[in-house]
């Protein structure tokens, strides 16, 4: 078993940060004009062919067995779910917005570390992310008004994120990250296929077939380049921090995607959601300092 090493898993966790919201901006493009199921097969089917021949080269194991591998079919599934609704909801949400009523996911990860995991959490933790989750309704409530019901998406993001982060946690230490993203990868195409291509006659949007042009192609391999080392980042986190270590960190994504919201697409929150945002990173912020501070040597004694 590798032991925990929280400052390297924080760092790993930011690095998903910052990647995660250039991924979701370019699936914001093309959620105009490609179904989301191509969108989420060619999103994976990159990530297995990316990963695929560095497990096959540098000889990493890729077979699972017994609970490893019910799990990691579960986790495909979750992941699949997770992507899907975020895709959609970012169709109709600013990013920033989107993203930052996905935090209530942290909360929900430190009380499933808690009860599930067994991980310890102190009380200055549940009260920052109980502030955070307050900062998140304020995101929410205006949100709802311009969009209606896929302002609640994010919600879906977040508990179903939270569930596949618990189960990448209990399986994160028994297997090589990259095995497991190549793995993931291959099983979610296996469930994506047949439904987009046996359903494509169905009238509904989301298992419609429709070939992207060569700009979306590049776009799609973006989207898929982006995803693949941000979840990697994130799986090699979770191998050296708790989940209830990495909850409040990942607050950090939300003014990565308030920057690329505003740059790419001009824009940003009204001043009910900017506080909101505000409350969040605030929260986030003083767990991240109060972890490092914790993690610090304790001074020697003459």
């Amino acid at each position: 078993m590798i032991p925990d090493r929280p400052l390297l898993g924080i760092l790993l966790m930011l690095g998903f940060c910052i990647m995660a919201p250039l991924g979701d901006a370019l699936a914001k493009v093309l959620g105009q004009t490609v179904p989301l199921g191509i969108l989420l097969l060619a999103r994976f089917a990159i990530q297995a062919l990316l990963l695929l021949p560095i497990i096959a080269v540098t000889g990493r194991t890729w077979r699972l067995t017994g609970k490893i591998l019910y799990l990691a079919w579960l986790r495909a599934a979750l992941h699949i779910i997770g992507i899907g609704a975020m895709f959609t909801a970012l169709v109709y949400l600013p990013l920033a917005d989107a993203v930052a009523i996905a935090f209530v996911m942290p909360f929900i990860m430190l009380i499933l570390g808690h009860y599930v995991l067994g991980e310890e959490i102190g009380m200055r933790r549940i009260i920052a992310c109980a502030v955070g989750f307050i900062g998140t309704l304020l995101v929410i409530q205006p949100a709802f008004e311009n969009a209606g019901w896929p302002a609640l998406l994010p919600l879906v993001v977040a508990v179903v994120f939270s569930l596949f982060m618990l189960v990448t946690r209990l399986i994160a230490k028994n297997i090589d990250p990259i095995s497991l993203q190549g793995v993931n990868g291959v099983m979610a195409v296996i469930i994506l296929t047949p439904l987009v291509f046996l359903f494509r006659d169905s009238g509904i949007a989301l298992f419609e077939v429709k070939m992207p042009n060569g700009q979306e192609w590049l776009l799609l391999l973006a989207i898929g380049t982006l995803g693949t080392v941000a979840h990697l980042f994130m799986t090699w986190s979770l191998r050296f921090a708790p989940s209830a270590t990495l909850a409040p960190m990942q607050y950090l994504e939300i003014p990565f995607a308030t920057f690329v919201g505003w740059f790419v697409f001009q824009e940003l929150p009204n001043g009910l959601a900017a506080i909101g945002i505000l409350i969040t990173i605030t929260a986030g912020l003083y767990i991240v300092m109060r972890e490092r501070a914790m993690n610090q040597p304790a001074p020697s004694v003459p």
